[in-house]
Parts: structure tokens; sequence; C-alpha cells
């Protein structure tokens, strides 16, 4: 995605992975911009793929799990100096027998609610936090729909 300006802007998928009424945060390795900083796993959508695709893949890379993708529990915006993002955020849980783990991030933690605030999150993610501290995770709702 271009916006029509000169900053690129890109479509990102994130997944707020619930295990109960905890959520799974996961840690930016050294190697990445925004190092060390906590988020909601996920990333990029390719040429070619849908939003859950993206999504499915992108969890299997980074935590080395197979998820069952739910509904879309959020849609923000947020702008970083050189480039703007549009995050489609999933509620989601790990299918049976699956367990998450640190593959392509730096750590991950199982966390509740009010736990979340200790982490330092990605500004992009800090609204999503917000909202978790202040409401949990969303109930379990039926699979979102393939587009």
């Amino acid at each position: 995605m271009e916006n029509e300006g000169t900053v690129p802007r890109l479509l990102v998928v994130a997944g707020l992975v619930v295990d109960g009424q905890r959520v799974l945060l996961t840690q930016r390795r050294a190697d990445q911009s925004l190092a060390l900083q906590w988020e909601l796993p996920g990333g990029k959508v390719e040429p070619g793929e849908s939003p859950t695709e993206a999504l499915a893949r992108e969890l299997r890379e980074e935590i080395g799990a197979r998820v069952q993708v739910g509904v879309i529990w959020e849609v923000l915006y947020h702008r970083y100096p050189d480039f703007e993002l549009v995050m489609l955020v999933y509620r989601c849980t790990l299918e049976p027998g699956q367990i998450a783990r640190a593959v392509e991030v730096a750590d991950l933690a199982w966390c509740l609610p009010p736990e979340l605030a200790r982490y330092d999150v990605l500004p992009a993610d800090a609204p999503l936090i917000d909202r978790l501290v202040r409401q949990g995770p969303p109930p379990a709702r039926e699979k979102a729909p393939v587009v």
C-alpha cells in the first residue's frame, strides 16, 4: 500500500493470541528496528496473501505454532517517522497441542491484562495494550471468514 505522499504505508496483521485470560506478547530481536520492544505477534501481509493467511504464516514463523485465526478485534492506523501502518488485529488461539516458543523473536510472555502495562511496547501497539488492560481479552467467537 502506498499513500499519496512519500511515506510508505504498510498493511500488517497482528495476533491477539489468547489462552484463558492470558495474552501473548513477543519481544523484537536486537537486530530489528525498535529493538527489544514488545508487541502482539504478527507482520506484513505479502502480495497474494489474505490477511488471515499472512497472520497464520507470521505466527508459525515467529512463535513456531499453528493458530486458529478468529474475528478482527481491532483495526488501527499509526504513523512512525519513516512509514505509516494499518494494522488488522485478529483474536487467535493456539491449535490443540501447539506450544508458543520464541523462534524468530527474542522472547515471549503470557500475561494477564494488569501485567501488560509493565512492558515496553511498540508505539503502534500501545492503544491495544491500554484497551486490554481496561477490558481484558475479548471472548471467543466464530472463526474469521477467508477473504
